[in-house]
């Protein structure tokens, strides 16, 4: 890209824009990016701005344009969802009419993000999260000039890894912004002896089965290990074995804080991973499947084992908490790497490119 102005990034510093922040995913449900979207609105109110979240669902975040009920389909190995309703359009282009720049997550997901970067008057930004399915990577390859057409609406392109990058990489150019992570609400406290956690939705890919496989391993190796599982609940008779199910931002980080493992055993469709920063800001060690993703938000600071292979991962998580050094190693590397994903650092790399979405950089 070429050097900015002077006169444009002294615009940058003082400019209070109207940013409308478009998720395409029911915005009353949990999710990585309606949590996201969520997040940087907030974020971005913080450095001064106004923006508006908007999305599909009857309940949100308060503020929010709410454009109806969603139905849940499967994709990724994961239920989503979306309104697939097309009067959405008129609904968002109501709203593009009082903003400066949208903001627009995953701009081909259908109705609400693929109606919105549609939208031809309003400069755009738009953000690729998924690691998509082979299948869906074969259409993106078979559908390249219509992809083009339709991504080329977008003044701005962004990508949260070079995983997601690489689904998009043949049909338009775009910058990596990761995730961001609210790091004053995590941090390290006393970590329980033998303590690991594993949090993530009961859905196969995130690997809870490849962990619960492992788990009577680790157990028979280390009396002392104990594991908290949050997000999913099931029945269960082992005392070492904790289900929390869902919790409050507030639990979701007192755990994560006293828990001196974070375990994510995910077996692939993953193209960030922001419960691993979150893990990371707490001060965990971190083992974790060697995805991509999750290879690249550790950045070394984790041990890696192939997904899917429950005594390699129990084997880590073993070394781990047997080896106080190796583990106080990884729990300062791990609070170190985080400090990438500060929210509010990645809010400004957004700022920037709303920037350049208006000026047409």
């Amino acid at each position: 890209m070429a050097s900015i102005p002077t006169e444009l990034a002294f615009r940058r510093s003082v400019s209070v824009m109207r940013i409308a922040m478009v998720c395409p995913y029911d915005l009353g449900m949990n999710g990585g990016v309606q949590d996201q979207a969520t997040r940087l609105t907030g974020w971005l109110g913080e450095l001064g701005h106004s923006v508006v979240l908007v999305g599909p669902g009857t309940e949100g975040p308060e503020g929010s344009v709410l454009l109806g009920g969603t139905r849940t389909v499967k994709a990724n190995q994961a239920a989503t969802p979306l309104r697939l309703d097309p009067r959405v359009r008129s609904q968002i282009k109501d709203v593009f009419a009082d903003v400066d720049v949208a903001h627009i997550h995953e701009p081909l997901m259908p109705a609400v993000s693929l109606a919105a970067t549609r939208i031809g008057h309003l400069p755009k930004v738009g953000t690729f999260h998924a690691d998509p399915p082979k299948w869906v990577r074969r259409t993106y390859r078979g559908s390249g000039p219509l992809l083009r057409r339709v991504v080329s609406k977008l003044d701005v392109v962004t990508a949260t890894s070079s995983v997601s990058r690489s689904a998009i990489d043949r049909f338009t150019t775009s910058r990596i912004i990761p995730n961001g992570v609210e790091l004053s609400a995590y941090g390290a406290s006393d970590k329980r002896e033998g303590s690991v956690v594993f949090l993530g939705r009961d859905d196969q890919r995130k690997g809870l089965d490849v962990l619960l496989e492992a788990w009577p391993l680790v157990a028979a190796q280390v009396p002392a290990a104990n594991l908290t599982v949050i997000g999913a609940d099931r029945p269960s008779d082992r005392k070492d074995v904790s289900y929390l199910g869902r919790v409050s931002e507030s639990e979701k980080a007192s755990v994560l804080s006293r828990s001196g493992v974070y375990c994510a055993p995910n077996l692939g469709g993953e193209s960030f991973g922001i419960v691993l920063a979150e893990a990371m800001a707490s001060g965990c060690a971190i083992v974790a499947s060697a995805l991509p993703a999750f290879a690249h938000v550790a950045g070394g600071s984790a041990e890696l084992v192939a997904p899917g292979d429950a005594n390699g991962l129990a084997e880590r998580i073993i070394a781990v908490l047997t080896d106080d050094g190796r583990r106080a190693a990884l729990q300062s590397a791990a609070l170190e790497r985080s400090k990438a994903f500060d929210g509010l650092t990645i809010a400004s790399l957004f700022v920037d490119a709303y920037s350049d979405a208006v000026a047409g950089i």
